[in-house]
Parts: C-alpha cells; structure tokens; sequence
C-alpha cells in the first residue's frame, strides 16, 4: 500500500511542481511588463496562484489515480506503457500552452485560451506579431521544456512504477486510493464552499500583471473552452452601421446647463451599499423597511429605476461599470472582457479617490467576483467571509449582514480614512434561505429585508455622530429584485426589476424625487456627473439628471429585453422571436433591439 501511496502523491505534486517553475518563468521573462516586480511580488504569484495549480493537478492526477487502482490486479508492465503515453501526450501538451502563453502574452495582454482557435482561422494574422526568431524560439523553447519535465516522469515516477508489487492486503489497497481519487475532487473544485474554481480566485493585486501571473494557464484554457462564444454574432437584428447609428441617437448626450446639483461637494466620501434582492415594492413600505423609507425622505430617492438583470453577477457589472446585462452570460466570467471595461471606482481613482474597499460577508471569489472587483474596479482592499471569525459565520452563505455592518463601521472609525473614500458594500442576508434571527412576518423574504433594514439603520444612525457625515454620501441600490415576492411574477414582468436607488447622507443638498426613468448602469454616468468627472467612455450609461437627454429603463430577462419609459414599454422575447408586451409607439422595438445588438457587438470586441 505504501508504495501506490507513494506514487500516488508524487504524481499530484509533480504536476504542482511543474506548474510553479513555469509559473517562476512567466513571471521573471515578463517582469519588465510590470517595471516594479520584487522578490516578494514572486512568492506573492506562486501563492496566491497556488489554488488553479492544485485544481489543473488534481483533473491531470484523476487518470493516473484510477490506473493505479487498476494497478493492485494488472501486471506493472501494462500499467508502465500506459503511463508512458499518458504522461509523454500530457506532458508534452502541457509544455506547448506554457510556451505559447509566455510567447504570446505581451501580444495580446491576456493569457493563452480558446479565442486562439478563433483566431487560428486567419493564421497569417494571429502570427503576425512573431519574428521568425521568436517562432523558432518557441519552438526550440517547447521540445527544451517537455524534454525536461518527461525525464522528471522517468526518474521521479516511471520509476517508482517499475518497482510496484502485490500489496499484502489488495481490497485495502483499492479502497484507500479510491479514497484518495475521490478527494481530488476538493482542489479540482476548489474546498467545499458555495463557489466553484474560476480563475479570478487567484486575483490579488491592483496591479494587473501580478494576477495575470498568478494564472495558470493550462487552467486559463481549460476553463475557457466552457466560458467562450462568438458574441459579436449573436442577435443581430440590423446591419451593424444602422445598430450603431440607432444606438448613437438613443444615448446621445448633448450639453446642458440646466442638470441639477445634487449634492454639496464635488468631492464626497462615497459608500455604495449593493443591497441582496431588494425590491422597490419591500424598500418604500414603511413596516418592512422603515430605515430606508426615513431616508427616502430625507435624501433623493428615485422612483422608476429598474435592475439591468436578474443575478448579482450581472447587476453588480451593470452598477460599476455603466454595463448592461446580457441574459444569456455573465462577462464577470471573462476576466480578460471585465479587465477593459471602465468602472466608476477607476475612474474616481484618477482624480483623487485612493481609499477604495469592498466588503462582502460571503465568498469574494463566488462567481469570478474577486477579479472584477480587484482587477477592474482597482479595488485592492477586499473583506470577505475569511475576514470574519468561525464564530460570526452563521449561514450558509457566509457572515450575516449585522457582522458586515459592524465591519465597516470599525474600519471607518478606528482606522485612519483618507478622504475622499469610497467604499462598496455587498449585502447577502436578504438571499435565500433568508436565514436571519428575525421572525416579525411570516413571509421569510420580509423578515431578511426588516433584518437588513434594521442594521443599515443602525449603521447610519451611529454614522451621523462621526465628523465624516456631513462630506459622506450613503447610496443604496439593489443588485436585482426578486422574483418569489411577491408571488404571480413572470420572469419578464416591470415589476420583477423595478428596484430601488436612494442617496442619502450629509453630502445631500435637499430632499428630492426623481421620476425619470432608468437603470443600473445609469448610476455611473449620473454620479460622475455630479461629482464633475467625466464619463464619457461608459457608452452604454446615461445621465438621468441631463434634461436634453433621452430617459428610459432597461432589463434584460431570461433569453429577451425590455426597453420602457414614461410612455412606452415593449418587452421582446428572444426564444419566441416575436414581441410579447407593447404599449405606445412601435418605434420602440427597433430602438431596443439596437440597444441589444450593440451589447453583444461590443461584449464580441472585449
């Protein structure tokens, strides 16, 4: 037993150990990228990229494992021959994507995937930018590096399965490394959490070339074989210059004047509170959410404002980034796609606001979250539910909200701010199962919300007490709505996306309501507006405020899109190919597929 044990763990970690100096590579050959790479930045890679080095490991040791139980009745004659094509095949393909990767990243910016395919169909271009040195290197350099890592094989296991006997106790044998093969299944999926293995685990740094470092790449396209699709083909309703002319006129922004000053500095504290599955109909009753109801009042509160999607991925892209929400995939998923989006967190970076935070209870790497937010949004700080004690982790998607609050509360107060800050906070006790310690209604959802509601109103109250209030702006916003509350709701039904959006704070001029129509991914151009910055490459985001402006709303749903304002709606399902909802003028239906053609013709660009 001893001896398959052995063996079984040296192939694992030569796997992880091959994977490390490639990794060392990578990042010394391209340290001049980054321009200020130290010995710590080394080890910071190799560790925080140590998590996709133990998963692609863990699916390359699966084969292995299952033939070395095989082992315990096969003669090793027939067991080494199959580990030799094995390991020679994988081994060798292993050493062609690490070579092609460090060849091509300066080129392209992103790690070697599966777009290369779809570049591969014009090949005279994809090697354009290669001398015939640099080919001939990479060549040389691939036969150099799978030499070396097959002789490993050969001395470090081939050996050990030239050597392999009869265990004493066979059925103990088999049962124990059936074990083990099993198991592998918690590096290939990442431990036992809510969020699978996705390359955005390893993000770390806000400076991009030290995540990119920490990247495997053999992971990379792996997972990208599952995450690509040739967007910029998709729903094309017009020819792409009348999409983009009809787009152009429906987002045109002319100069005005006449926009409403809002607050009372240019300069504000910002902290944006993301708030789980609120909808606007639980955030404007009184008994429900009191808190926000009072600060409605108080501040600005928008009336017709609608979610982009239906998943937080999806909304929490559309509130940073001014990006609408395509129903049929998350670009939070594409690391490479969020990287070049513009957010507001960056842009507020380069005129002055360093102090960036974001705050989740849960787990910052469920659904690519991590990347987007460090490697898009700039933001480097990051709490998550490994910030927090065992103790506090009470649900099963991680820390309650009243512990969130606390968190942030005790970061402001105690630790030194320096201003102007902003801050994001994402909120999850009002996700199902909505395990919260409050039971006032019998309707689970309202007890989450009442809970939520209760801390942001002790949160705020406590906050008014600091000098930082009256130079903070407060802005709530919902991630999505939700579609069980109340019940009847279909999934392209207004009232599933209506959400609400309220700025409160001592940064407020006066209390006002806002009736225009709009979206998340308005937010972006409406802030930045009034903070006097400009947002110009948010493309697809609007300033609510402007009045020479066009106001609407829209969301996108399942498989179809809904474009409405104060006069017209029309809801077009993508499945059916036909409209299912329409009030007022018809021109609206051309006018939202242009807006949904241009989505994905820009998403295909990224």
């Amino acid at each position: 037993m001893k001896q398959r044990l052995l063996l079984f763990f040296s192939i694992f970690f030569y796997f992880v150990l091959i994977f490390l100096v490639q990794k060392t590579a990578f990042t010394l050959i391209h340290a001049s990228i980054d321009g200020n790479l130290t010995i710590k930045d080394v080890f910071d890679v190799l560790y925080h990229g140590l998590p996709l080095d133990l998963s692609i490991s863990a699916y390359l040791t699966a084969l292995p494992a299952l033939i070395l139980i095989a082992s315990v009745w096969v003669r090793r004659g027939v067991i080494c021959r199959i580990y030799n094509v094995y390991f020679m095949l994988f081994l060798t393909i292993i050493a062609i994507i690490g070579v092609v990767d460090i060849v091509v990243y300066p080129f392209w910016g992103f790690h070697f995937d599966s777009s290369v395919f779809l570049y591969l169909q014009k090949p005279k271009e994809t090697f354009a930018s290669a001398t015939a040195w640099q080919m001939i290197g990479g060549i040389v350099a691939t036969i150099v590096y799978a030499a070396l890592a097959i002789t490993g094989y050969i001395y470090l296991i081939r050996k050990q399965v030239m050597e392999l006997t009869v265990p004493k106790k066979i059925g103990a044998t088999a049962i124990v490394l059936t074990l083990l093969t099993a198991a592998l299944f918690l590096p290939i999926r990442g431990g036992v959490s809510v969020s699978t293995m996705n390359v955005g685990k390893v993000y770390f740094s806000d400076r991009m070339f030290l995540n990119h470092a920490a990247i495997n790449p053999q992971f990379n396209l792996m997972y990208s074989f599952f995450k690509s699709d040739n967007f910029a083909s998709q729903y094309q309703f017009f020819d792409k210059d009348e999409a983009e002319k009809l787009f152009a006129e429906i987002n045109r922004q002319p100069y005005s004047d006449s926009i409403p000053r809002l607050l009372k500095t240019d300069k504000p504290n910002i902290i944006l509170f993301i708030l789980e599955s609120f909808s606007e109909k639980v955030a404007n009753d009184s008994v429900i959410a009191p808190n926000l109801c009072k600060l409605a009042k108080e501040g600005i509160t928008f009336t017709n404002f609608y979610a982009n999607s239906f998943r937080t991925d999806r909304g929490l892209v559309s509130i940073m980034s001014g990006y609408p929400a395509h129903p049929t995939v998350a670009i939070m998923k594409y690391p490479r796609k969020t990287e070049n989006l513009p957010t507001i967190t960056k842009t507020l970076k380069d005129v002055g606001y360093n102090n960036l935070s974001f705050y989740y209870g849960g787990d910052a790497d469920f659904a690519n979250m991590r990347s987007y937010f460090v490697g898009a949004c700039g933001i480097s700080h990051v709490v998550s539910d490994k910030d927090f004690p065992l103790s506090e982790r009470m649900t099963k998607w991680g820390t309650p909200d009243k512990f969130l609050f606390d968190r942030v509360y005790d970061d402001l107060t105690t630790t030194r701010q320096e201003q102007p800050f902003f801050k994001t906070v994402l909120t999850l006790s009002s996700h199902e199962p909505f395990d919260v310690p409050v039971t006032t209604f019998g309707e689970p959802y309202l007890n989450s919300v009442h809970y939520v509601d209760q801390n942001i109103g002790h949160f705020v109250e406590r906050l008014r007490t600091t000098p930082m209030w009256d130079n903070t702006l407060l802005i709530f916003i919902a991630d999505h709505a939700i579609q069980s509350y109340p019940q009847g709701l279909n999934n392209s039904d207004a009232e599933r996306f209506r959400i609400p959006m309220i700025w409160a704070g001592g940064a407020v001029n006066d209390s006002t309501v806002i009736s225009e129509y709009g979206s998340q991914n308005d937010l972006a151009a409406t802030l930045l507006s009034q903070l006097k910055v400009n947002h110009d490459d948010f493309k697809f985001s609007k300033d609510m405020l402007n009045p020479e402006g066009r106001k609407f709303a829209y969301y996108s749903y399942v498989n179809g899109f809904s474009m409405t304002d104060s006069i017209d709606t029309v809801t077009y399902d993508n499945d059916r190919q036909s409209i299912i909802h329409q009030e007022g003028s018809p021109e609206l239906e051309k006018e939202a597929k242009a807006i949904f053609q241009m989505m994905y013709l820009d998403l295909g660009s990224r």
